[in-house]
């Protein structure tokens, strides 16, 4: 039977296909981590109390980022190239989306408007990333191999996105309301045109690693779009809605260490 679970557990079981994942999951978290590690260093005096919760977030993308090295090298596998056409975070750049790595190499100040953006954008890419870990933690928490990473991970990034909840309804309060709800729509619709564009290359390379049939490979690739259009028409709502988080001040603390894999 066809499931995301078979999928991934196929995924995981493969010494190609585990490579080839954890390598773009590590290069996306590393990316992430310097991104903001960048924008904790150029926060606008006006907002310097984020400056810490910013510096955790992105340590703990460093993190997660050593955390997909440690499973590779556990299996004697060393991480490959991550082919451009399933780089999440370098395609959503390239629409638009977040602060441009160009603004962030600079060591100027940031605005105001530019976090009010940063945390409008990672509210959306928090979700997505908080989405698919409890998925993972659903069908492998318990597995030997990377059921304590899955954990911790999926543990971060509900920290990250109640953080943007709380973060984002203050600024709201404090007059940015407006460009926070556009920003949010605005980055959700891209968001999951990209994310469908990257699920779907990486589908199609984990299919030629595994030698998945015609069939097999048009029906996920069918299921892809279909989540698709259902976000368009009616999930893109929960990305751009707003609550206060059960977790209050999710980030306040120091960041967790590696565990030991």
């Amino acid at each position: 039977m066809l499931s995301a679970r078979s999928v991934f557990q196929e995924i995981l079981d493969d010494d190609r296909t585990f490579r080839l994942f954890c390598s773009i999951a590590a290069s996306g978290e590393a990316q992430g981590g310097w991104e903001n590690g960048r924008i904790a260093a150029l926060v606008p005096e006006s907002m310097r109390d984020l400056a810490p919760k910013i510096a955790r977030h992105g340590a703990d993308e460093d993190k997660h980022g050593r955390i997909f090295h440690a499973l590779l090298k556990k299996r004697g596998l060393d991480p490959v190239e991550v082919p451009r056409e399933t780089d999440y975070t370098m395609l959503l750049e390239r629409r638009g989306i977040g602060l441009t790595h160009a603004k962030l190499r600079r060591d100027e100040q940031l605005t105001e408007a530019d976090i009010v953006i940063y945390l409008s954008h990672s509210r959306i890419t928090e979700q997505r990333a908080a989405d698919q870990m409890v998925m993972l933690v659903k069908y492998f928490g318990d597995h030997p191999e990377v059921g304590r990473a899955v954990r911790m991970i999926s543990n971060d990034e509900d920290n990250h996105l109640a953080y943007c909840h709380e973060e984002l309804l203050r600024l709201a309060r404090e007059g940015h309301a407006r460009t926070i709800h556009r920003t949010l729509r605005e980055c959700a619709m891209a968001e999951t045109e990209i994310y469908r564009e990257v699920s779907l290359a990486v589908m199609e390379r984990m299919g030629r690693l595994l030698d998945w049939p015609p069939l097999k490979a048009t029906l996920l690739a069918a299921g892809i779009n279909g989540m698709h259009a259902y976000e368009r028409v009616l999930g893109r709502q929960r990305m751009v809605r707003l609550r206060m988080p059960e977790r209050r001040d999710a980030l306040g603390g120091p960041a967790t260490t590696v565990p030991v894999l």
